[in-house]
């Protein structure tokens, strides 16, 4: 089983942080993070990740939604999302 870093367990539900929106721009087929006064693009598994958040499905349930979809070790699909909800939280994008 993949240890999460602190603060992100697989019960955890996250959602965007409030002004924080992911958001699709389909003239360059990008997927992007809308932000106050801010954007960033989002690339690989992360938009896959991300669309999966709702404020209601916990991080294992996203976990296992991936893992299904993709017929990938969990293992492999639960390090990277845990890897990215971190990040993503611990700068304010999304919040528990």
């Amino acid at each position: 089983m993949t240890v999460a870093p602190p603060g992100i367990a697989e019960e955890t539900v996250l959602s965007f942080a409030r002004g924080h929106r992911l958001q699709h721009d389909r003239v360059r087929d990008l997927w992007i993070v809308q932000a106050p006064e801010k954007a960033f693009v989002i690339e690989g598994s992360a938009p896959h990740i991300l669309r999966q958040l709702d404020g209601k499905r916990s991080v294992g349930d996203i976990i296992q939604q991936l893992t299904n979809e993709f017929s990938a070790p969990r293992e492999v699909i639960a390090k990277d999302v845990l890897a990215l909800l971190s990040e993503l939280t611990e700068k304010n994008v999304l919040h528990i």
